[in-house]
């Protein structure tokens, strides 16, 4: 079965994804033109995501949506096991969203011209004027029901374990007063380990556990530090037991 599912990939999957993702930038980069960001920096990202998790046939299990109030905003800070953590959040969260993300995005084709039309939030770390420029766009977003989604550990797992979590999600969620949604991922690194980059795809399960929001108790480092600890400590605890405890990554 694993050589048929390669065959599968190589001939059927791959070719329509790569054709799907240029179709999804494009109408990305042309509705956010012309017509509702909301709608365009969203929904069709949302398609995409689904899409490459179903055409690859992997299953998905989601739990926890009933926990999220509608038309509210978040921060949802997730584990980040590998490439297929975004797939599966596209696809499976339910919320509108923005992604933090990395500058180094924007030089992806079609990728990066749609995460732009879209307002993505770039984090770019090439001088304190840079990073407070993300941020006030960041600021500028989260309103009206939009929400954001972080990877805390900022690199994906080399291992399938967490990472340590920096503070920006936190500090940004402090400031503007939002609730703190961690979220749990487990199977992504199973799927396409990051030591496999461009290789073949593993089947295996997804699913995205999604815990109960964290609103902020006061404001100011201690309800940082303890959001981000009590975060940590929830995306821990749905991790399955090959994955449980931090390793180090050297990326961070």
């Amino acid at each position: 079965m694993k050589y048929i599912y390669r065959i599968y990939q190589l001939f059927v999957a791959i070719p329509l994804l790569l054709v799907w993702t240029i179709i999804i930038a494009l109408m990305v980069i042309v509705g956010c033109a012309v017509g509702n960001g909301h709608f365009w920096g969203y929904y069709p990202g949302r398609w995409w995501g689904k899409a490459i998790i179903r055409l690859l046939l992997l299953p998905v299990k989601v739990e926890g949506r009933e926990k999220l109030e509608k038309n509210k905003s978040y921060v949802f800070v997730a584990n980040h096991q590998g490439a297929f953590d975004i797939f599966l959040i596209y696809g499976f969260l339910g919320r509108n969203f923005k992604w933090m993300m990395k500058h180094q995005i924007l030089k992806i084709p079609f990728v990066g011209q749609a995460c732009k039309a879209s307002r993505q939030i770039i984090i770019d770390k090439r001088g304190p004027k840079r990073i407070k420029d993300s941020y006030d766009k960041a600021r500028e977003v989260l309103k009206d029901g939009i929400s954001l989604v972080v990877f805390p550990e900022g690199a994906r797992s080399f291992t399938g374990h967490m990472g340590k979590f920096t503070r920006g999600a936190f500090m940004l969620a402090d400031e503007l007063q939002l609730p703190v949604v961690p979220l749990t991922i487990n199977g992504s690194f199973n799927v396409l380990p990051r030591t496999n980059d461009w290789h073949f795809v593993d089947w295996h399960p997804l699913s995205l556990t999604i815990h109960q929001p964290l609103y902020p108790v006061g404001q100011g480092t201690t309800n940082i530090t303890t959001t981000l600890n009590d975060s940590y400590e929830a995306v821990m605890s749905g991790l399955v037991p090959e994955y449980q405890g931090f390793q180090e990554n050297p990326d961070q």
